[in-house]
């Protein structure tokens, strides 16, 4: 059988009383693309930070192409070749679109070839007219696009994306799931997300948490048309 990219075995962590994942087994392959989705409180970020070693297990496993990153500090797993690009983009507004790519791509290319990621990656988001414009003074989606290309200057087998079409406009979105589909052609993504109509856009499958439990993977249009999905996570909280 082929190793998984990723892989999670009965991961549970506890923050005193509180199970915040319970007994996760999550399975990625290369090159895949896979949506997760829950309420709040399902324990999306929990898992997020516990791939990028920010929060460490309780108990279980996470398996990178079948090593144990478990005791890794958070810095190791992005060496071993986990992007990140969280909610709130990290990017220096001070700086140019280009300087702050570069900064991540000088860190892991040879010198001679910088120059030539930087050019792929912004043409890649479709920045690259954008090359010299302050990150600061960026419209919300164009900055979303620059810290892409921050994430994948570096070139990581695996990108987790933590809610990349909040706070963006109709056509943003569907800009932005043209781009995340161009993306998974050399990179496998999980993508934490609750806008529907842009996951509908990019997913295959898709993996429900719920109180820090996966109930349920499956197709878009199925999960959607679960009836107890609908009730946990579609249904407007009562005022």
């Amino acid at each position: 059988m082929t190793t998984p990219l990723l892989e999670t075995r009965k991961l549970n962590v506890r923050f005193g009383s509180v199970h915040a994942t319970r007994d996760v087994n999550f399975t990625l392959a290369e090159a895949e693309l896979r949506c997760v989705i829950g309420p709040n409180r399902a324990g999306k970020s929990t898992f997020f930070k516990l791939l990028t070693g920010q929060v460490k297990p309780t108990s279980g496993k996470i398996l990178f192409r079948g090593r144990d990153i478990m005791s890794m500090q958070p810095h190791e797993p992005a060496r071993l070749g986990i992007g990140i690009k969280t909610q709130v983009p990290s990017l220096f507004n001070g700086l140019s679109v280009w300087e702050n790519v570069w900064l991540a791509a000088r860190r892991v290319h040879p010198p001679m070839q910088t120059k030539r990621v930087i050019r792929d990656v912004l043409e890649r988001v479709g920045m690259l007219t954008h090359r010299d414009a302050t990150v600061g003074l960026l419209a919300h989606g164009e900055r979303q696009w620059v810290e892409l290309a921050v994430v994948i200057a570096a070139d990581p087998p695996l990108i987790l994306l933590d809610e990349l079409a909040a706070g963006m406009s109709d056509a943003e979105v569907v800009r932005t799931a043209e781009l995340i589909l161009e993306i998974n052609r050399r990179h496998a993504l999980v993508v934490v997300e609750h806008n529907m109509s842009f996951i509908r856009r990019i997913a295959k499958t898709v993996t429900v948490l719920h109180q820090g439990t996966i109930i349920r993977e499956d197709t878009p249009d199925r999960i959607m048309s679960d009836p107890f999905i609908q009730q946990i996570y579609l249904s407007k909280k009562p005022h």
